[in-house]
């Protein structure tokens, strides 16, 4: 399981003495556990793509916190961001790409848009983006 991966990741980064991948691993295995205690309240199990869905959020946070840091001048701290962008990027699935979107759509039965983002949140959730399926879906509807 993807948690278990960043586990040994953090523990490995902790031996190597890299304080930004131990420092933002930690966070999201944090953050993972509160997903994991939520999700246990409703009676369901942490899956991998509620684990993809903490990194997503974890890397739009440290982005939005590496553009503070760059609009204040502060080079290091940029830097240091950076390495736990890839950190946390290490662990996500390769998004899939227009073309890919593109083929899947054009093989399911129903092409409503309903059935389209439906098919798409359950069969690949974490692995593509929403808006771009939208787009694609528009561009080959002919909208």
């Amino acid at each position: 399981m993807l948690k278990d991966e960043i586990k040994s990741a953090r523990i490995a980064a902790m031996k190597n003495h890299d304080k930004n991948a131990s420092g933002v691993l930690s966070v999201v295995l944090n953050k993972i556990m509160l997903a994991e205690i939520e999700l246990r309240a409703k009676g369901e199990e942490l899956k991998d793509s509620d684990v993809v869905a903490v990194l997503q959020k974890s890397e739009k946070e440290l982005l939005d916190e590496r553009g503070g840091f760059e609009k204040a001048g502060r080079a290091e701290k940029v830097d240091d961001l950076d390495k736990q962008i890839a950190a946390v990027r290490a662990f996500m699935p390769k998004m899939m790409s227009a073309e890919e979107i593109s083929a899947v759509i054009a093989s399911l039965p129903d092409k409503s848009v309903p059935a389209v983002m439906r098919h798409f949140k359950a069969e690949y959730a974490g692995k593509c983006d929403m808006r771009l399926v939208s787009e694609v879906l528009k561009k080959s509807n002919g909208q």
